[in-house]
């Protein structure tokens, strides 16, 4: 759902917050009880909680300002818990990958494929499973160990 900011329907927006961020918010809330008690009672004495972001919460550009807002929200959102949750053994990280090769990119309109592609060329996009192994990293670190943040991009992204 990227495109131009005018002209864009509000609709489209208020979707890509409610899932990319609200949705991960809700999920957040219904889950740290349980975490923070895992974390507490559970063998390895601590819970973490991995969020994706993007690339596009640390920089954004044109024809993705609502996605961007959604991905920086993510990234504010998830410090914010981290710091509050710290104490409590429960880690929170963020993931924030760049391009990834996913049928969400054909979700949008010709023209903003096209300036999308243009951006990036004809680089080798990150796989579904390089976000998997960078996930598989954080969470088997040992107890005193938290990775709050890890970019990923694709070697030739710039």
């Amino acid at each position: 759902l990227l495109g131009p900011a005018p002209g864009a329907d509000l609709n489209d927006w208020r979707r890509m917050i409610d899932i990319n961020l609200m949705g991960l918010m809700y999920t957040a809330h219904a889950a740290v009880p349980h975490l923070v008690k895992a974390a507490a009672e559970e063998p390895r004495q601590v819970a973490d909680i991995v969020n994706i972001s993007s690339l596009n919460g640390r920089q954004a550009y044109p024809m993705m300002a609502v996605y961007s807002a959604s991905k920086f929200g993510v990234n504010a959102f998830s410090e914010s818990l981290r710091q509050e949750l710290a104490r409590q053994h429960v880690r929170v990280s963020v993931v924030e990958p760049g391009s990834v090769d996913t049928e969400l990119r054909t979700h949008n309109p010709e023209p903003v494929l096209k300036a999308l592609a243009a951006g990036l060329g004809d680089i080798e996009r990150l796989q579904s499973q390089d976000i998997a192994d960078a996930v598989g990293y954080i969470v088997t670190r040992p107890r005193h160990v938290a990775v709050a943040e890890l970019l990923v991009r694709p070697t030739e992204q710039a």
